[in-house]
C-alpha cells in the first residue's frame, strides 16, 4: 500500500513540474518586448560625413603669456595717448602765454631795433661809398700811399664792428625791459637803459654810454634761455603736429599693436559691385615690416578683390591680386602722417597710386573689363585669406605678420574716380578733408566695428 501511494505521489509532482514549465514558457512568449517603432540593422542608413570645421586648438600655456602681453601693451599704448593728450593742452597753454608775451614786449623793441638797423645800414653804405671813392684809380695821390688800401679797408672793418656792438647792446636792453605796447617806439626810459641813445635826424654822429658789465652777462643769459625755450617750443609743436588729427578729422582709428585679433570690420554704405572707385585714407603706421594690410576687400573666391598696403617706406595699390601692382617708394615715413588714395577704372584697367595729393604710380591694363563683386567683406588693419567665416570672437583667417600697427583716419570711398584737384584737397594737412566723405564708405558715417584692441580716439 505504502509503494503505490509513493507512486502517486511522484506521478503527481511530475505533473505539477511539467505544468510550471508550460505557464513560464507561456508568459514568456505573451509578454515579450515588441516594440513596432524599432528601427532594424536593414532600416539604417549609412551616415553622411559633415564638413570637417576649421582646425583648432585649445589655448596653451604659452598662448595665455602670449594674450597677456599683448593685453599689456594694448594698456602701455593707452596710457601713452593720454600721456600725449595731457602734453598737448600743457604745450598749448605754454605757447599762449609765449605768444601773449611777444605782443607785450615784443612791439616796441622790434621797432627800436628795426630803425636802428636802417640807419646803422645807411651809414654803412656812405662809408663805403667814401672808402671807395678814395681806392679809386683815378685818385693817384690816395691810391699811391703805402698802406693807404689797408687802412681803408681797416676803418670800415672797425665801423661795421662799432654799429654790430651798438645794435647788440640795443637788442639786450630791449629784452631786459619791457616796453610801452605793441608797436610802440622806445621812449627816453628805454634809452637809458639800452645805454645806447637813438640818433636824431640830422645830427652828426651817435652818443654812446656805457653799460654795465652785469647787466650785459645777464642780458645774454636771458637772450641765451629765450632761444632755448623757442627751440623746444618749435620741436613740441612739430612733435604735437605730428600727433594731432590732419585734415580737420575729429577722431581716428588706433590700432596698438600688431596681432591677429586687433582689426576693423567696415560695413558699406552701398554694393561694391561697380566698375570704378576711389579709396582714401590718412595713415601713420608705428613701423611697416614687409607687407602690412592698410584696407582689404574680397570674398570666399577671391580674398585680394582690393588691397592697399605698406612695405617698410613703399605704399602698394591691388586689384584682383598682386599680380596687378602699383607701387610707390619711398612715400612712407614711420611716425608721421600721411595721405593715400587709389583710383580704378575698368574701361582702360587705369590703375593709380597717389601719396599726399600727388600722383605717385600709374598702371594701365589693370583688371581691364572686371567689375567687383558684391557680397565680399571689407576690414581694415588685416586680410582674410578665405579659410573661415567670421564668427565672434574667432579671427579665422588672420595673420599677425600682416596685421597694422598705428593710427588711421578719413577713410573714404566712392563709386567713381576722383580728378587731380579732389585729391588734392583732401591731401591738405590744414584743410577740412575729413568733411567731404564718400558714397560708399563715410567716415564717421559708415559702421566700422573694431576688434580685439581697436578702438576710436579723439
Amino acid at each position: 500500500m505504502f509503494p503505490w501511494r509513493l507512486l502517486r505521489a511522484v506521478c503527481a509532482l511530475t505533473v505539477c513540474v511539467r505544468l510550471a514549465f508550460a505557464y513560464e514558457d507561456d508568459i514568456e512568449v505573451k509578454f515579450a518586448d515588441n516594440y513596432f517603432n524599432e528601427i532594424t540593422e536593414e532600416d539604417k542608413a549609412e551616415p553622411t560625413p559633415s564638413p570637417a570645421p576649421c582646425p583648432s586648438r585649445d589655448l596653451n600655456k604659452w598662448d595665455k603669456i602670449f594674450s597677456m602681453l599683448e593685453n599689456s601693451q594694448m594698456r602701455e599704448n593707452m596710457l601713452l595717448q593720454y600721456v600725449d593728450d595731457i602734453v598737448k593742452v600743457e604745450m598749448g597753454s605754454l605757447r599762449g602765454e609765449m605768444l601773449s608775451f611777444v605782443a607785450q614786449y615784443g612791439g616796441s623793441c622790434g621797432v627800436a631795433v628795426e630803425t636802428a638797423g636802417r640807419r646803422m645800414a645807411s651809414q654803412l653804405e656812405s662809408q663805403l661809398s667814401d672808402a671807395l671813392e678814395r681806392l679809386l684809380p683815378g685818385d693817384a695821390s690816395r691810391a699811391g700811399r703805402p698802406g693807404g688800401v689797408e687802412a681803408a679797408l681797416q676803418q670800415l672793418l672797425s665801423a661795421a664792428h662799432t654799429h654790430a656792438s651798438r645794435l647788440s647792446k640795443l637788442e639786450a636792453g630791449c629784452l631786459a625791459g619791457p616796453g610801452t605796447g605793441p608797436g610802440a617806439g622806445p621812449g627816453p626810459g628805454a634809452a637809458m637803459k639800452t645805454g645806447f641813445e637813438l640818433p636824431e635826424s640830422g645830427a652828426a654822429g651817435h652818443r654812446e654810454q656805457e653799460v654795465h658789465g652785469d647787466g650785459a652777462a645777464a642780458a645774454d643769459g636771458v637772450l641765451d634761455a629765450l632761444q632755448q625755450a623757442r627751440t623746444g617750443l618749435d620741436q613740441a609743436l612739430m612733435s604735437l603736429r605730428q600727433r594731432s588729427l590732419p585734415a580737420g578729422c575729429d577722431m581716428a582709428l588706433l590700432f596698438p599693436m600688431r596681432s591677429r585679433r586687433i582689426y576693423a570690420a567696415v560695413v558699406p554704405d552701398a554694393p561694391l559691385a561697380t566698375s570704378a572707385f576711389t579709396v582714401c585714407m590718412w595713415v601713420r603706421p608705428t613701423a611697416a615690416a614687409n607687407k602690412t594690410v592698410l584696407l582689404s576687400y574680397g570674398n570666399r573666391r577671391n580674398p585680394y578683390e582690393i588691397q592697399l598696403l605698406l612695405s617698410r617706406t613703399s605704399a602698394f595699390f591691388t586689384i584682383g591680386g598682386e599680380a596687378h601692382l602699383v607701387e610707390a617708394r619711398g612715400a612712407v615715413t614711420p611716425g608721421r602722417w600721411l595721405h593715400l588714395c587709389g583710383t580704378w577704372s575698368s574701361g582702360r584697367g587705369l590703375a593709380s597710386l597717389w601719396a599726399g595729393g600727388r600722383k605717385a604710380a600709374s598702371t594701365a591694363g589693370v583688371a581691364e573689363g572686371h567689375v567687383l563683386p558684391d557680397g565680399g567683406s571689407l576690414q581694415l588693419g588685416q586680410e582674410r585669406n578665405g579659410c573661415c567665416p567670421a564668427a565672434p570672437g574667432f579671427e579665422g583667417g588672420f595673420d599677425a605678420k600682416l596685421a597694422f600697427a598705428g593710427a588711421m583716419t578719413g577713410v573714404n570711398m566712392w563709386d567713381r574716380v576722383l580728378s587731380e584737384a579732389e585729391i588734392a584737397q583732401l591731401a591738405l594737412p590744414e584743410g577740412r578733408g575729413c568733411e567731404r566723405r564718400g558714397d560708399v564708405v563715410a567716415w564717421g558715417v559708415t559702421e566700422m566695428q573694431p576688434h580685439g584692441g581697436a578702438q576710436f580716439v579723439n
